[in-house]
């Protein structure tokens, strides 16, 4: 693992928050958090993960396995997102045929989109 404290600043600042608000989000103290920033701790696995969930990102980004910022996975709270943590719930239990409908509205939905677009 090769943790970037770069990166991290890098996607702190992408946000907008300070290091306090990153803190916070972190359910960290603002020394604890500054620790990481500074390079004088090196994050666990688990705390990676956790921040790059928390941030909009990926692990493998923190630790410079990618370029690419994006997230690769996306975490839906029942108690913030209650209605689309049950759409999803229910989806997942549909099966096959419920994600194939769901596809073929996205990509509908996608498409009359670009067409505004342009």
């Amino acid at each position: 693992m090769a943790f970037s404290i770069e990166r991290l600043i890098s996607v702190r600042e992408s946000l907008g928050i300070n290091k306090s608000e990153a803190a916070r989000r972190l359910n960290l103290t603002a020394m604890g958090y500054g620790r990481y920033e500074s390079g004088a701790r090196t994050p666990s696995y688990q705390t990676l993960c956790y921040m790059a969930q928390v941030f909009g990102t990926s692990y493998e980004y923190l630790c410079e396995e990618t370029d690419d910022p994006s997230p690769n996975e996306i975490v839906i709270s029942a108690k913030k997102e209650p209605e689309l943590f049950a759409f999803v719930q229910d989806l997942r239990a549909d099966g096959k045929a419920a994600k194939g409908r769901l596809k073929a509205y996205y990509e509908m939905v996608a498409q009359m989109k670009q067409n505004e677009e342009t």
